[in-house]
């Protein structure tokens, strides 16, 4: 447990202006100050407990609006992927330019377990949105432009999918919806994982902890899905090619893995010869939603950049 005054200073810390500790304090399900609940998500991602950082770092409020830029675009993807319709208006408001969806709609899915693997992840994103929405408060960034169209046909043709002139739409089979969602669902997850050895305060830890299980649930179902399917199309392969596609564009060391190794055999957890997941910086999950490899703030499925202060991908 941790003493009212010092959870009143965390708080304190983890918003931009009094009404967002306020917001920050409802939405983390804290009442009287009498410890942290599990909803006290501040520095998840990466980054100081403080609004006002030192030169050279970002705030936590600056951090959590990252994620939501992520959260939304996960959102959009799987929302239009079983209902046809994305994020409702009065989801998306907020400070910096508000963007639309261009792309998506309902998949025609052939298996149940896919839909249904498809609708819960979609409900978990959808939550991911609203909390982070409540706990940032006036500070939340708003949607920004999103593409759900040809910046999955760029991937596509990166990874060597489709052949140039060809185009990849993510929505149009079962197939192609499942390599959509593991272009994403890894990424989530190395983005977690790095944000580990920043966070100090257990509390703080535990939630992290917890969203990062949560995303490592969709990527395993996702990468169990595209191991096991075997009606006459060869995603395990497809997925090998995903996977370098992404190692082309977050840095020069070779991390990301498919979902078969070299020899061919299953590999649904991606990880070290420790057993331990590998980790992403913002700057390099930006680098594949930018889909370039450079230090650039726009591309991709964001064409017009995330809204906030972290929005410039790493350099190459």
């Amino acid at each position: 447990m941790f003493g009212k005054r010092y959870v009143s200073s965390m708080i304190n810390r983890s918003a931009e202006n009094p009404q967002d500790r306020r917001r920050f304090l409802k939405a983390a399900g804290i009442t009287g100050l009498g410890l942290v609940g599990a909803g006290a998500v501040t520095g998840l991602v990466a980054g100081p407990s403080s609004a006002t950082a030192p030169a050279g770092e970002v705030s936590d409020g600056a951090v959590l609006n990252f994620a939501l830029n992520l959260e939304y675009l996960e959102a959009e993807f799987y929302l239009h992927a079983v209902t046809g319709a994305g994020l409702a208006d009065a989801m998306t408001a907020g400070t910096g330019v508000h963007g639309g969806v261009v792309g998506g709609r309902a998949v025609r899915f052939k298996t149940k377990a896919v839909r249904q693997f498809a609708q819960e992840i979609a409900g978990d994103e959808k939550a991911h949105v609203l909390f982070l929405r409540s706990a940032l408060g006036s500070a939340a960034v708003s949607r920004p432009a999103i593409d759900l169209q040809s910046s999955f046909t760029a991937a596509a043709q990166a990874a060597g999918l489709v052949k140039p002139g060809h185009s990849f739409d993510a929505f149009a089979c079962e197939e192609n919806f499942l390599l959509a969602a593991y272009l994403f669902e890894d990424v989530g997850v190395t983005a977690y994982k790095g944000a580990a050895p920043l966070i100090t305060n257990k509390t703080y830890l535990e939630a992290a902890a917890g969203i990062l299980a949560v995303e490592a649930y969709h990527a395993a179902n996702i990468r169990s899905a595209l191991f096991q399917y075997t009606d006459g199309v060869d995603l395990r392969g497809a997925s090998v090619k995903l996977s370098n596609a992404r190692d082309s564009l977050d840095g020069a060391t070779d991390l990301d893995q498919g979902v078969v190794d070299k020899q061919g055999q299953a590999n649904i957890v991606p990880a070290d010869a420790n057993g331990i997941a590998f980790s992403r910086s913002p700057g390099q999950v930006l680098n594949i939603v930018y889909l370039n490899p450079k230090a650039v703030t726009s591309g991709g499925f964001f064409p017009k950049g995330v809204n906030g202060e972290v929005n410039m991908s790493a350099a190459g």
